[in-house]
């Protein structure tokens, strides 16, 4: 395992049975909306396989398996045990049969071309490599699916960024620590965004590497975070 890796791991393992509390808080809910947004632009229906990278504890998957019908097949994977070990619970609270098991982004344990949509959310900042991760989620993409991302971005307006940023780099985690225990946890999820391709620049990452035909960057909130919806 990596440095990066590890470091991680070790992150989210810490901050895993605080995750879903924090994150809604320190998001004022847009997280869950935007979740809701995505599944909706995948057009994801009934009959259709989705793979969600990154799981976590499960969010992303669970709102696919609710949209999409009894009929849908939905995977979660997650190279993090203590995030994913949260994830069945909230599936059989909410009667939805999702499969999760743990996997890694980089090395994805499916065959080519195995599911209609595939998708990430806050997950691909946090990958080793960045290129690699999206190569291997085009990989078991069918020909004619999707990838789709959800991830953070910077907002271009001046004092609506700067107002963005005082609250990422100071008051979340400030939040996240009094919440969670770990405020270096919220520290280091701020500075991952801070350094990582956002709009244009992840467009065309994404283009070179994955092979998309098509790729529509949906900024929200003035950019603070984005869809990616990627055909292949």
């Amino acid at each position: 395992m990596s440095s990066k890796a590890e470091r991680v791991h070790n992150i989210f393992a810490t901050i895993a049975p605080r995750y879903d509390l924090v994150n809604d808080v320190i998001t004022g809910g847009q997280a869950r909306a935007w979740r809701k947004k995505l599944v909706k632009l995948s057009g994801a229906t009934d009959g259709m396989s989705v793979l969600d990278v990154a799981t976590g504890t499960g969010d992303l998957a669970l709102v696919f398996k609710q949209a999409m019908g009894a009929n849908s097949n939905v995977t979660g994977v997650d190279f993090c045990a203590e995030m994913l070990e949260f994830a069945p619970t909230k599936a059989q609270a909410k009667n939805l049969d999702v499969t999760f098991k743990q996997g890694d982004a980089m090395a994805l344990e499916f065959a080519d071309a195995s599911f209609d949509v595939v998708s990430i959310g806050y997950g691909l900042r946090n990958v080793t490599d960045t290129a690699k991760a999206i190569r291997e989620m085009s990989r078991v993409i069918k020909p004619g699916g999707k990838l789709m991302i959800l991830e953070t971005g910077r907002s271009e307006w001046p004092i609506y960024g700067q107002a963005v940023d005082l609250y990422t780099g100071k008051v979340m985690p400030f939040l996240g620590g009094l919440l969670s225990g770990s405020q270096d946890a919220y520290k280091y999820l701020d500075a991952s965004s801070r350094d990582f391709p956002y709009g244009a620049k992840l467009v065309d990452l994404l283009k070179k590497e994955g092979a998309f035909t098509q790729v529509v960057a949906h900024a929200m909130m003035g950019g603070v975070s984005y869809i990616y919806d990627c055909k292949k």
